[in-house]
């Protein structure tokens, strides 16, 4: 029996690959979003952490950094944008004068609500054409794509 001859590596068109997809894909959902975030004067990145204190309540910069899987420096980068603009409040804590936690403000309060409509907004654009069982089927592949490879850091661009 003959043995066809190893492909090289290069071989076939860059569209043969999954990743060439996902990265497509992405890029666009992901580019959508961030013109729609920006219109609204938010980045990415800052959207993430809003959405976090949002969720989480008051918090530890230690421990969001956790959540969103950046370094702590990297919190506090945000969180300065952010306190600039009267989006976050640092407040220090009773015990522990060097400590401090991270929560909204009231106007960001208000704030987290419209962007996570433009997400949603987003999601329908992209993917409001999919049946509901194959969005379902997507995201629990990504997740376990995310799970498989133990990702953790939230992107932020």
């Amino acid at each position: 029996m003959t043995k066809a001859p190893a492909s090289k590596p290069y071989d076939g068109p860059l569209t043969a690959h999954t990743g060439f997809w996902l990265r497509f894909v992405s890029n666009h959902v992901s580019g959508a979003f961030r013109q729609k975030l920006s219109e609204k004067g938010v980045a990415v990145a800052e959207w993430a952490l809003m959405r976090s204190l949002h969720e989480h309540g008051a918090i530890a910069p230690s421990q969001l950094a956790v959540q969103l899987g950046i370094t702590r420096g990297g919190v506090t980068k945000i969180v300065d944008k952010l306190i600039v603009r009267s989006l976050v409040i640092r407040t220090p804590d009773a015990i522990d004068g060097r400590a401090h936690t991270l929560s909204l403000t009231a106007t960001a309060r208000r704030l987290v609500p419209v962007l996570a409509k433009l997400a949603d907004e987003n999601d329908q654009e992209w993917f409001g054409h999919l049946p509901p069982e194959t969005i379902v089927a997507l995201t629990g592949m990504l997740r376990g794509i995310v799970d498989h490879h133990q990702l953790h850091a939230v992107p932020l661009e």
